[in-house]
């Protein structure tokens, strides 16, 4: 395996790339109207798997010769790869995680980028690299870790081909601002989503709480308070009572607005 930086030569670092050397490879036309193209149509998506969808179906555009794309996230304690162009890609690239081997898991955990020239000679990780070459014809790979900040790790964009040394110089510099793109559009997507997530709920609550105001005589804030006491005793979500609320125009059946 060898990692290369800036055109055209090799890093010194050693077998990963950690951090980009200084000077890079400039933007060609192509690659910035791709980028343009791809912006608008990562920032259009609906939601965080929608958005995790495209870009693993135009990741393949900045690339010489990307044959798969799969992509991984850190839940929790756990990485897994829910998304993926091949279904056996999918199982294989999780199967990393489980083997405690693989140049996705070592860009996520170690190394910024880990780019693999030939994974039936690679040393490092003999099971997962034979399974790759054998059930799939997978030859090199490039991993980037998903990052947003330092401490905020999402995953990894990894790129799979069937040739041998597949990806030059300018397609791991560009693969960098791939995944750079996708990890800001994919934190981006999430916090839309939680925010709509929240005003929904809010509204929600609101309706609730105005319901209950007008029907039973009470201010917003003993409204509110009966809310919050018949979710405590329910053990439901205080949205999912609103909502129950909002649908029947009523409190659930025994409930008695007045007890403490």
């Amino acid at each position: 395996m060898r990692v290369r930086a800036g055109c055209g030569r090799l890093a010194s670092v050693g077998r990963w790339r950690s951090r980009p050397t200084p000077g890079r490879c400039p933007i060609n036309d192509v690659f910035e109207r791709q980028l343009t193209h791809a912006v608008l149509e990562l920032g259009a998506q609906a939601d965080p798997p929608h958005t995790l969808q495209r870009v693993a179906e135009i990741t393949p555009e900045f690339f010489t010769a990307c044959d798969y794309v799969g992509i991984s996230l850190v839940e929790r304690d756990r990485i897994g790869t829910p998304i993926a162009t091949d279904e056996r890609l999918r199982q294989l690239d999780e199967a990393q995680y489980e083997m405690g081997e693989g140049p996705c898991r070592e860009a996520i955990l170690e190394h910024e980028t880990v780019v693999v020239d030939d994974l039936a000679t690679d040393p490092r990780w003999p099971s997962w690299g034979r399974a790759m070459v054998s059930e799939l014809g997978i030859r090199s790979s490039a991993s980037f870790r998903l990052f947003t900040r330092p401490d905020r790790t999402w995953g990894a964009l990894n790129v799979y081909s069937r040739t041998p040394g597949a990806f030059t110089d300018e397609d791991v510099e560009q693969g960098r601002i791939i995944a750079a793109l996708a990890a800001v559009t994919l934190a981006r997507s999430i916090h839309d989503e939680q925010l709509a997530q929240a005003l929904e709920s809010r509204t929600l609550i609101g309706q609730a709480t105005g319901m209950l105001m007008e029907r039973y005589g009470l201010d917003d804030h003993r409204a509110f308070d009966v809310l919050r006491r018949l979710s405590s005793q329910q053990n439901v979500k205080l949205r999912d009572l609103a909502a129950q609320v909002v649908q029947t125009r009523d409190l659930p059946v025994g409930a008695d607005p007045a007890a403490n």
